[in-house]
């Protein structure tokens, strides 16, 4: 009698183990919500959706506002399926993270305000804003002589992020070249100074190891800052020193994308 009183006991909480697991399957199955954003889907949990209250999503989700099904029975929502996608990371994350080069700042703004997430609508307009004000200002880089700063050359642009780029390409490949001379040249915020500039008959090339042998001339940098800007889609302005008659013999670069 004991045992089979026993067995009825284990059979009843395996009943009710497996109906708590079958209701938290259940219960996690709903959670997953699927949108149709003007043809992309998006699969992401309830929670997410309704993050900020009164945004358009939380009220779909809740009821609150009608919103149209697929032929799949998804929410299908008429907007631009791809910027959605920085939509729902800012509903995962809580703050606005874009890639590299993202230039659709107006677009996105827009796509905030329709979704109704006013957080978000500032943030793009914060960022479009400082970009707006960074495009008006010219930065530069400067590659001198430590000893006589009117020797060297000058890159000018309207991109922050480009000088950044310039500057580490430059820096890499003036490394690769004075290999274990790393005293040669300093780095700074806009800089780049060299030990010594060192004239000769074929122009004037950088740093003079040891040896007497020349290494890193002006004009392997300014290929190098060329071929960069035009993989990144820049161009070349102007050479601002047209009186010398060409690219070679400038001693200053004006990008422009």
């Amino acid at each position: 009698m004991e045992r089979k009183a026993s067995r009825r006991e284990n059979e009843c909480e395996e009943k009710t183990s497996n109906s708590e697991s079958s209701e938290l399957e259940k219960d996690y199955k709903t959670s997953l919500i699927t949108l149709n954003v003007g043809g992309y889907l998006y699969i992401t949990q309830k929670q997410t959706l309704t993050k900020y209250p009164d945004s358009f999503l939380e009220g779909i989700i809740n009821g609150r506002i009608m919103c149209p099904f697929d032929a799949d029975g998804h929410y299908f929502i008429d907007r631009d399926g791809l910027l959605f996608r920085h939509i729902l990371n800012f509903l995962r994350n809580g703050e606005l993270l874009l890639p590299e080069g993202f230039r659709e700042n107006q677009l996105l703004a827009q796509e905030a305000e329709f979704f109704q997430l006013k957080v978000l609508s500032e943030a793009v307009k914060s960022r479009w804003e400082k970009e707006q004000l960074a495009s008006r200002e010219t930065t530069f880089l400067e590659i001198t002589d430590s000893h006589d700063r009117s020797q060297g050359l000058r890159i000018f642009c309207n991109a922050p992020e480009f000088i950044a780029k310039i500057k580490s390409r430059i820096v890499l490949v003036s490394k690769s070249r004075l290999d274990g001379f790393p005293e040669e040249f300093s780095v700074s915020s806009n800089i780049i100074q060299f030990k010594y500039f060192i004239k000769s008959e074929n122009g004037t090339r950088l740093v003079l190891k040891e040896d007497n042998t020349f290494v890193c001339t002006l004009e392997t940098l300014k290929f190098e800052a060329i071929m960069t800007a035009l993989k990144c889609g820049f161009r070349l302005l102007t050479s601002l020193d047209c009186s010398r008659g060409s690219i070679v013999h400038s001693d200053a670069l004006h990008f422009i994308k």
